[in-house]
Order: C-alpha cells, then structure tokens, then sequence
C-alpha cells in the first residue's frame, strides 16, 4: 500500500505520484508537494495555451532561444536531438508551430521522480496522464502495475504491464483523436492506434512513442530495430504487435501472441 497518493490537474491532464516507502507522513507530504511544484513551474514555462508562457514568448518572437531559460534551452537541445534520432519523426514543430508538449510532459515525469529517489523516496510510481515513471516496488515482491488503454474500449485494458526502474510512455488516439502529425507530409499520422515504449528515461520513452505513430506501420520496424526499448503497437485495422520482452503482467491476457 502508498504511503501516499496524490492527484492534481495539471498541464490539462492528471498526474499522481505514488510513494510507497515507510517514510514520516510529513517527508512524503513535502516531497510530493515539490513534485507537484515542479509540475505547476513546467506548465507555466511550457504551455501552448497559456500566452504569458516562455514557449508562448518564444513562439511570438518576443524572446530568442538564445535569451531563454536554461530549462527551455535544455529542452530545445534534446528535441533537436531526437529529431536527428529518428530521422525527423519527432519534430517539435510538426504543426508549425513551436510545441514541444511530446517531450515535456515525460521529461517532467522524469525529472520529478529522478528528485523522488534523490530525497530517499525508491518507491515511487509518477503518472502524468498516462506518461508513467516507476521506482522501486510498491512492496516486498511486487511490481507496479501500468495498465495500457484499451483504443476502442473505455472499459478494457490493452495490457497489463509488470515493472521496476522504468518508463511507459504511450501515444494513442483514443484521447485527443488524430493529434500527432506526420511531419513530412503535414498531415495527421492515421494508420496507428495506439504506441507504448518502456525504456530507461521517459522524456525519450513520450517521444520514440510520438515518431513511431508518426511513421505508421513503419514505426513498428523502427521500435524492433532499437535494441533498447520494449514495445506495444496496436494498428488502425485492430491488428497488435508486440516486443518479445515486453513486461507483461503474468496474469495478463494480451491482444497479440
């Protein structure tokens, strides 16, 4: 059992954090809330939709990105980077727009369960609406639990995945519809339904899932050329791939052999 569970609204979607560890109430209390402080600061800094925002500034050529914070510029160097990774899939202006929302939010995630572990919580579980980083266990023996939506069925999970140490990132339509564009032809990405990536950091986990739904079917030979990620592709035609080691629940009934 948590210790502590936590849920706020931010950055237009919920986020928990989950500490399991046997600390005093009022350590895990006041590390949740400088989690959630976090979260409140990268919204402010990062939102497309708030006009006071740097990305907003940047965006309205009110500031350069040499005059930006050293978070922005730190986040503009990775998207830079992950453009050159997957051959321009991953594009933060995709749209046309500046909009670097496919890595901040897993980045976030990242960063503020990276500082849970720091203070000496390393059992963790952050959510930032379905962007998961865990630490630890929940308990002795014990995974965490991250279940997988179903696209079509509100009521039913795709999977059910059994983890530690890691990042599950997921990138489907059935929340915001058709929203991740395919950079090289301008139009939303539609043979995909749903993309989730496990692997070490889940700023990259949010983003390799964002190209590889932007590359179609071609992403699912892009995923298994890696090495470095597991992986779950459930397509437009309702047919559903999946890595070899990808870490099922073992109780779990999956979609795909």
């Amino acid at each position: 059992m948590s210790s502590l569970r936590r849920v706020e609204m931010i950055m237009g979607t919920a986020i928990s954090v989950d500490i399991a560890d046997a600390a005093p109430p009022e350590v895990a209390a006041a590390c949740a809330e400088q989690a959630f402080a976090w979260f409140r600061e990268v919204d402010e800094r990062f939102s497309t939709y708030k006009e006071h925002s740097e990305v907003s500034r940047l965006r309205r050529g009110e500031i350069s990105a040499g005059q930006a914070s050293d978070g922005l510029r730190q986040v503009l160097a990775a998207c830079a980077d992950l453009w050159t990774e997957t051959g321009g899939f991953f594009d933060a202006s995709a749209t046309g727009l500046l909009d670097p929302s496919g890595y901040v939010k897993g980045w976030s995630a990242q960063v503020a369960s990276d500082r849970l572990a720091a203070a000496g919580l390393g059992n963790h579980c952050v959510n930032a609406g379905g962007d998961v980083c865990v630490h630890g266990r929940p308990g002795p023996g014990r995974s965490w639990r991250v279940g997988v939506q179903h696209p079509w069925e509100r009521d039913r999970l795709a999977w059910v995945l059994a983890v530690e140490d890691v990042a599950v990132a997921t990138s489907g339509t059935y929340e915001r519809g058709l929203h991740v564009v395919d950079p090289f032809t301008g139009r939303p990405a539609a043979e995909l339904r749903s993309v989730t990536v496990v692997g070490a950091d889940l700023g990259a986990a949010d983003a390799y899932a964002t190209a590889a739904f932007a590359m179609g079917r071609a992403g699912i030979d892009w995923l298994a050329a890696r090495g470095d990620v597991e992986w779950a592709v459930i397509c437009e035609d309702g047919r559903a791939y999946r890595s070899p080691g990808l870490p099922l629940a073992p109780d779990d009934a999956t979609l795909a052999p």
